[in-house]
């Protein structure tokens, strides 16, 4: 029972990830210049939550059946998980592959939501194994098994919520994609050095602030020119960059530029 509500949960928390993709899809509008992309990790915490609340459930269901013992599950119960843990492992796979393709946070949690609940269906069929080889007196161990389970879910919503969490925040991504997009725009002629590289990340994609150094002797328009040609070229290079703000800087050391400026 603890496992069926485990499942219904799952299936309620892809229907919340799937609108929250839909909402991030939406375009830019007045009210939000940025796009929807926050929907996406907002739908991520609500699956995180979901994961909590599961897991409390399933502590209070098994302690009450700890402290009022009852009968030993029915042996068909068993063929009923292994075909769950099948379903379920093979849905984690696929939705992880397809959540890094997307880079999306709140399809990879999803995933993970699918491999708790095969975790889940597999401790609850250990357990039920041991009730059922046991007898009578063994009965318990279903209940035992099932509170590992909610450990399992509690960590992982644990582990899930401290990342959607962060993204939520604008916390700074990963450190090669800083290095990355550095490395990009100082290949670009008259770019002299990258002083400020901040990046936030809106659902799948990624907003770039880039402060370049160029010749304080420039012209305004070739400046202008250079901050086009890197914020181009990274969204050429980088796809997951859907926007890049480059502010100019003039150069604090000395550099030999061309004559053409």
């Amino acid at each position: 029972m603890a496992d069926g509500i485990e499942s219904l949960a799952d299936l309620l928390s892809s229907l919340i990830v799937w609108r929250g993709l839909v909402v991030a899809a939406v375009p830019p509008d007045a009210d939000h210049p940025y796009g929807h992309g926050k929907a996406e990790p907002i739908a991520a915490a609500v699956v995180a939550t979901m994961l909590f609340l599961a897991a409390g459930w399933i502590v209070v269901t098994s302690v009450g059946e700890i402290l009022h013992p009852h009968e030993s599950p029915a042996p068909f119960t068993l063929g009923v998980l292994v075909g769950v843990v099948v379903v379920k492992e093979a849905l984690f796979r696929w939705v992880l592959r397809e959540g890094v393709a997307m880079n999306s946070s709140a399809v990879v949690l999803d995933a993970w939501h699918h491999r708790s609940d095969a975790l889940t269906s597999l401790a609850a069929g250990v357990g039920i194994t041991v009730a059922l080889v046991g007898g009578p007196g063994y009965a318990v161990a279903d209940d035992v098994a099932a509170l590992v389970a909610a450990g399992v879910i509690a960590w992982n919503g644990r582990r899930l919520l401290r990342g959607t969490l962060a993204e939520l925040m604008d916390a700074a991504p990963e450190p090669e994609l800083h290095d990355r997009l550095r490395r990009l725009a100082t290949a670009l002629p008259d770019v002299a050095r990258i002083e400020q590289c901040r990046i936030r990340k809106m659902g799948g994609q990624y907003f770039v602030e880039l402060h370049v150094e160029v010749d304080p002797e420039m012209s305004v328009r070739r400046a202008h020119g250079i901050a086009h040609a890197v914020k181009d070229h990274l969204r050429a290079e980088v796809p997951s960059v859907a926007d890049v703000l480059v502010h100019v800087e003039p150069a604090a050391e000395a550099t030999t530029w061309p004559a053409d400026r």
